[in-house]
């Protein structure tokens, strides 16, 4: 018999229920298919990396049942005229064994709701993430994913772990991940099953810090050189709003605090420390402080409007499922989409609103005589200048984030099903992300210069002004 006749996904339910949680097997689950000799067509589920933690779907007590029932249930509609024809006493074994399994599935499930309190009992798999390197590459060959017409490549690698607990074993397994080369360093990722202590050796992912310490001392060289004195003050800003995010926003987050309130404190908070460290203490930083803050509050009120009313849920990437079940549904995803879009939008609100402060001041600078309307109509025509640069740049930037998103509806034939693939959150979340953000660059212009041009046309006449910090 050949593959399947039907994609693997026709074969799948929507939504797969366990306990009290939906699961999407799309984004939790990997399929693979194989063929034994009696062509009866078997599956494994494969959980992701993610998965394998407290409240991970890989490490429930009965995931045997998972791995043994699978696909084989769901293909066996195909398999059955193939071993009514051939009648063999192994194929009427495996049928009876999914049936029983699948019975057995529906009964735990139904009676025992509460997985966690028989995953705790039995203990979890133990993970283990360690260095390795490849001794010996063999049997590279190209494959078809089973189920789909997509290629891939397959290898066995023999490598040599070179830290950890396991430093110094040699271990040989096959890898269809990325394809290593001989004497290449990578992560190993070393799962061992508590129920029978099965190991499984698997590629995590490619050896890279070196190549980022070196992009990252490029960048120090390049910063000091050409940005002097008010670079080092950026780089202590990037420092500082780092600590913040680390150490105030995301233990605040986990912690069960809302993501709403913390995102626009720590926002608020970074937008402060970030200007007075790069550009002093003055009239002109307190202006665009002020002007940065009132505009997050605004777009904050907006963002916090649209990710409600477009019942947007956060739930468009495999990270956030798999934070989802690791917090236990600790954490408001809709809360922490609007999180991520108030971060997001301080890089450019910082941008315009410095560059629209040190406008007014240099307008009062050489116009003193100018009245307050005057230097403001001024100031506005050039960050109308400065709008339609930066929302350029917002959207591309987006873009370019969001490039396989796009390739994909490119890729759409259908254009009566247009409508509803925009319509889908995945593509409507970063549609919200770009106006939104756009939004918030527009209206830091005029509340950035009109705050500006009273504060510091203040100082304007008889005295001097502060200065901006060169």
């Amino acid at each position: 018999m050949s593959a399947l006749a039907t994609p693997v996904a026709s074969t799948l339910p929507d939504r797969l229920m366990v306990g009290q949680r939906t699961l999407n097997p799309f984004i939790l689950v990997r399929i693979q298919v194989w063929q034994p000799k009696n062509e009866v067509m078997r599956g494994r589920l494969g959980f992701e990396q993610g998965m394998g933690r407290k409240g991970g779907l890989a490490s429930l007590p009965w995931r045997k049942l998972f791995k043994t029932v699978g696909f084989e249930s769901a293909a066996l509609k195909e398999a059955s005229s193939e071993c009514s024809k051939s009648g063999s006493k192994s194929c009427i074994v495996s049928k009876m064994k999914s049936t029983f399994l699948a019975f057995g599935l529906l009964i735990a499930m139904v009676f025992l709701p509460n997985l966690s309190y028989a995953q705790n009992e039995l203990g979890q798999d133990t993970i283990l993430v360690e260095k390795a390197k490849v001794l010996e590459v063999s049997e590279e060959k190209d494959i078809i994913i089973p189920g789909t017409d997509t290629p891939g490549k397959t290898q066995k690698l023999k490598v040599e772990v070179l830290d950890g607990p396991d430093t110094g074993k040699i271990v040989e397994f096959e890898n269809d991940f990325t394809q290593l080369k001989k004497g290449e360093v990578f992560y190993i990722r070393h799962a061992i099953n508590t129920l029978d202590g099965t190991d499984y050796w698997t590629v995590s992912d490619v050896y890279r810090l070196d190549i980022l310490i070196a992009l990252g001392a490029v960048f120090l060289v390049l910063l000091i050189v050409f940005g002097g004195i008010q670079g080092v003050r950026g780089l202590a800003s990037l420092l500082g709003s780092l600590v913040l995010i680390f150490f105030v926003l995301l233990p605040g987050i986990l912690s069960g605090y809302s993501p709403i309130l913390i995102s626009i404190g720590v926002a608020s908070l970074i937008i402060i420390v970030g200007s007075y460290i790069t550009h002093g203490f003055n009239k002109t930083t307190t202006a665009a402080v002020v002007g940065m803050i009132i505009t997050v509050i605004v777009t904050g009120i907006a963002a916090y409007i649209v990710v409600k009313a477009g019942h947007l849920t956060g739930f468009t990437s495999e990270e956030n499922v798999y934070l989802n079940f690791n917090t236990q549904g600790g954490i408001n995803m809709a809360g922490l989409l609007f999180g991520g879009i108030m971060i997001g939008l301080l890089g450019v609100l910082y941008d315009i609103a410095i560059g629209q402060a040190i406008a007014v001041e240099e307008l009062l600078s050489v116009g003193k005589h100018m009245t307050r309307i005057e230097i403001y109509k001024r100031a506005i025509r050039i960050g109308r200048e400065h709008i339609g640069a930066l929302v350029n740049t917002l959207a591309i930037a987006y873009v370019g984030v969001a490039l396989p998103l796009l390739l994909l509806v490119h890729q759409t034939t259908n254009m009566s099903n247009f409508g509803s693939l925009i319509n889908g959150e995945m593509f409507a979340t970063e549609v919200v992300r770009i106006l939104i953000g756009s939004i918030g660059l527009i209206l830091c212009v005029p509340i950035t210069t009109f705050i500006a041009s009273y504060v510091l046309s203040k100082d304007s006449k008889g005295t001097s002004h502060s200065s901006h910090t060169a």
